[in-house]
């Protein structure tokens, strides 16, 4: 009787544990998430670039991200190091964020906020030039830097402004957000950043080729025309460069466009052969161009009368700069900007000559006409930039936008460069004539000068970050094969000082969180509950007794011997 007794006391503690399954299956998902949290809002984010140079690293060196909020309201002295901290650019102390980088002090992430205005292919206007300059002295300080923390950089929108908000107003009462305090959580899930193997450069070429007079067996001189297309920046997948160097590559095109009409013409065709070249590797020393010009024969390479290169020609007034390395007095270099000044007096503006000298043992190449320069080639870079930028400065940066670039000022630069070349090509020099007069044939096409603007100023050209076969590579080889002949592409290996990583464009999700504190009450809530639900159910299906004996102790083994 005791035996059939205690089969079915066990039966009933197997009955138990059954029934227990759900109910402790339950309270592990529960413990597991141990911050319950709302729907997930997803934001594209742009992570701040990774290189080396020679070794030594720069940028950010980290890509993930699991860590909660916190804003510029933190109380002093608080522990960042698990916290992502949110500086919208309107707010930014760039002397706070100098400090902490210096200091190297411990942060868990930072989170850049950027007006939606500084949106590539973003023409409204709306900021102050006081942003434009504090976000290039936050980009130069980022670049230069070593940053073992992730870096992103985000456009504000209505959800980012709400966290803010909410971050901000705890982060004021001293309730920085924590496991224990909840708040908002920023988790970015991607793997730790590669190296990019064998990076590439790619230079594409086209020609118009000139005419020889009857009987003339001499080779025909050649004028190249020369503008580099790739960026760098802060933020790879952000750096479209509209005015650096968008704004050059717009011309050249313009300008070719120009002369194959005049050139598909024999009666109009020169007496020049016309290179175009739109080269890569600009914002590294312009090495695409130094491995474009040796790889030509140096036949043709000494064929070169002169080479105008273009830089940065979207934002200017009345003045433009000619750059040479040349001394002023030098005859073709007196030629050139004479030719320039002429044109440009014709048009109702200035243009000023400047010069640079060279040093050939420094490997420092400031300007593309540089590298025409120490290969003896005549040369001159067309600009607005009064001095050069630094080493991988002013090359695409996060506030080269399309919005500040104006089409106009590209029409004048183009409008320059062409009417310079006629002149000297068809002997019109010193005369006051316009071949490329507006509202003729020949005059330059709006249209297709902001079209190419629009197109440039949303597409990122970080040359690194570039394949083969990019569809922009793609899209300037066929346009030059519409206005010019014997287009070629030419790619070469990045110099092997500069090393770069993937990982530029992620997407944040970003969760509002519980406290455990609340977590530990609704999970002691809901125990309770599903426990008075299991008794209920087995009082009134069995009874009483049924539900003391599942929770009695069982009998010792020696009171069963005894």
């Amino acid at each position: 009787m005791a035996e059939e007794k205690n089969s079915k006391q066990r039966h009933h503690r197997s009955m138990f544990l059954e029934s227990m399954y759900p109910v402790v299956a339950l309270m592990l998902v529960l413990v597991a998430c141990v911050e319950l949290c709302d729907a997930a809002t997803v934001v594209d984010v742009y992570r701040l670039i990774q290189y080396d140079i020679s070794g030594a690293p720069f940028g950010s060196r980290f890509s993930s991200l699991n860590h909660h909020a916190a804003s510029l309201s933190f109380q002093h002295g608080a522990d960042l190091s698990r916290s992502v901290l949110i500086l919208p650019l309107r707010e930014l102390d760039i002397a706070f964020v100098q400090d902490y980088i210096s200091q190297k002090q411990s942060l868990g992430g930072l989170l850049i906020l950027l007006p939606q205005t500084f949106r590539p292919g973003n023409i409204g206007g709306g900021e102050t030039q006081g942003l434009r300059i504090l976000l290039a002295q936050l980009e130069k300080l980022l670049l230069r830097s070593n940053i073992p923390f992730p870096v992103y950089f985000a456009f504000e929108n209505e959800e980012t402004d709400t966290m803010l908000a909410d971050v901000k107003k705890n982060d004021a009462l001293g309730q920085q957000a924590t496991a224990t305090t909840g708040g908002y959580k920023l988790v970015i899930s991607v793997s730790e950043p590669r190296k990019i193997a064998s990076p590439t450069i790619t230079n594409i070429q086209g020609w118009l080729p000139g005419s020889r007079a009857d009987g003339d067996s001499n080779q025909l001189s050649t004028i190249a025309v020369v503008a580099s297309y790739d960026t760098f920046g802060a933020a790879p997948a952000l750096s479209v460069g509209s005015d650096s160097n968008g704004s050059g590559v717009v011309a050249l095109l313009e300008v070719a466009r120009l002369f194959s009409t005049l050139y598909s013409n024999p009666k109009t065709r020169g007496r020049y052969n016309l290179l175009f070249a739109l080269t890569s590797g600009g914002p590294y020393n312009y090495e695409g161009t130094q491995k474009w010009l040796k790889s030509l024969d140096q036949r043709m390479r000494e064929s070169i009368d002169y080479a105008i290169c273009l830089n940065s020609v979207g934002s200017w007034d009345n003045e433009l700069l000619v750059h040479v390395s040349k001394p002023p007095e030098n005859a073709y270099i007196k030629q050139i900007f004479e030719g320039f000044s002429n044109v440009a007096e014709d048009l109702g503006f200035q243009v000023s000559l400047k010069h640079k000298k060279i040093n050939i043992s420094n490997s420092r190449v400031a300007w593309e006409h540089e590298q025409f320069s120490r290969l003896r080639v005549t040369a001159a870079t067309v600009s607005e930039l009064l001095t050069p930028p630094e080493l991988l400065e002013s090359a695409g940066s996060l506030s080269d936008t399309r919005q500040h670039v104006n089409e106009d000022s590209i029409i004048k630069g183009v409008k320059l460069v062409a009417e310079s070349l006629a002149r000297h090509i068809y002997g019109h020099q010193g005369k006051d004539i316009q071949i490329f007069a507006d509202n003729s044939s020949l005059a330059v096409n709006r249209f297709y000068v902001k079209s190419w603007l629009d197109g440039l100023s949303q597409t990122p050209r970080v040359a690194p970050f570039l394949s083969k076969n990019e569809p922009l590579i793609m899209a300037l080889k066929k346009e030059l094969e519409d206005y010019t002949a014997e287009v070629s592409i030419q790619q070469e290996s990045l110099d092997g000082i500069f090393t770069f990583y993937d990982s530029t464009k992620a997407s944040l999700n970003i969760y509002q969180v519980a406290s455990v504190t609340f977590d530990l009450l609704l999970l002691l809530v809901l125990g309770s509950y599903l426990i008075m639900l299991f008794s209920f159910l087995v009082i009134t299906t069995r009874g009483l007794d049924d539900l003391i004996s599942i929770f009695r102790r069982p009998p010792s083994r020696k009171m069963k011997i005894a």
